[in-house]
């Protein structure tokens, strides 16, 4: 099947993006037609600065490149590379409703985290939807918060196919559910929006310092503790052994353990983690050319996809006869 997704760079990548969605992309290519892309053109809604985006960018395409994307199988590229996608989203604004995008909780939700409302942030549904349907996606993973996403998606797909023909798949979503919202330092979902991340690549000592500082209550040291409600144990489900992670919580539940025992275990095992990773990361640093020369492939490839698909689109609607 083809799988389609993509990713903001609005930001460093950090643990919850990973544990979240990129490793589960990483698993899905060795067994589906895969297609990644870097959603630049999403990421002009919350209005960064050129120099951000275009070095973001590029970060995001080097931590997925060293976390072990398959450059030959998988389809990689940066949305803007393929502007037929806004072509389509023209297309597609046409025939969608404006009360489908007034009930998308992800627009209330972003102004209510303070981004401006413009236009852009809230008909982005529409541009989601051409970006999944311009390349015949069957499968869409997403988490169980982003299930209207795809729901939008596939209304927009009938509407169009029901009123010009048959032009477009209609796609599943796959709902990730392997791992539950990675919490931040501060206990909240981790996310760049609240300054609460730890990033997958920054230096181990401030990896370190930010993990000792993630927020625990104030149970006394020899006083039981429980670990599902503990932001610590939450990360060590996501990098600790089943054997080790029985351990840690046999040691909350019997009392006699400091959080900040917990804390210096969980910075050994996310560092141990991602090591494998880093001279990779660095090596791709020292080579961008070969990075932006891996997104130009990806790009050249999905253009011919691309191409295809919004032909059979201007056909259907007259522009085209």
């Amino acid at each position: 099947m083809r799988v389609l997704s993509g990713i903001q760079p609005s930001g460093k990548l950090h643990i919850g993006n990973f544990f979240g969605a990129m490793r589960q992309h990483l698993q899905l290519q060795a067994e589906h037609d895969s297609f990644y892309f870097i959603a630049d053109y999403h990421a002009l809604t919350s209005h960064p600065t050129p120099d951000e985006i275009a070095g973001h960018t590029l970060d995001v395409a080097m931590d997925y490149i060293a976390l072990g994307l398959d450059t030959e199988k998988t389809v990689f590229w940066r949305q803007s590379d393929v502007p037929e996608v806004t072509e389509l989203t023209w297309l597609l604004s046409c025939i969608t409703p404006v009360g489908l995008l007034q009930r998308c909780t992800s627009y209330k939700d972003k102004v209510a985290q303070g981004l401006s409302p413009n236009h852009g942030l809230f008909t982005y549904p529409v541009l989601q939807a051409a970006d999944i349907l311009i390349y015949n996606s069957e499968l869409v993973p997403v988490g169980a918060d982003q299930k209207q996403h795809i729901e939008v998606t596939r209304d927009i797909a009938i509407r169009f196919n029901n009123t010009y023909g048959e032009v477009f798949t209609v796609p599943k979503e796959h709902i990730i559910e392997s791992v539950a919202i990675v919490p931040g330092v501060d206990g909240r979902k981790m996310s760049k929006s609240y300054g609460n991340t730890i990033e997958i690549f920054e230096p181990e000592k401030i990896a370190k310092k930010k993990i000792m500082k993630i927020v625990t209550d104030s149970t006394p040291v020899e006083d039981a503790k429980d670990p599902d409600k503990c932001n610590v144990f939450a990360l060590l489900k996501l990098v600790a052994s089943p054997e080790e992670l029985g351990e840690w919580e046999n040691k909350y539940r019997n009392g006699g353990m400091g959080y900040g025992h917990a804390k210096k275990r969980l910075a050994e095992l996310v560092t141990d983690y991602f090591k494998p990773f880093r001279q990779k990361r660095a090596e791709l640093e020292n080579n961008i050319n070969y990075v932006k020369e891996v997104l130009a492939n990806g790009a050249e490839r999905a253009k011919a996809v691309a191409g295809e698909t919004l032909e059979k689109a201007r056909q259907a609607v007259g522009l085209r006869k």
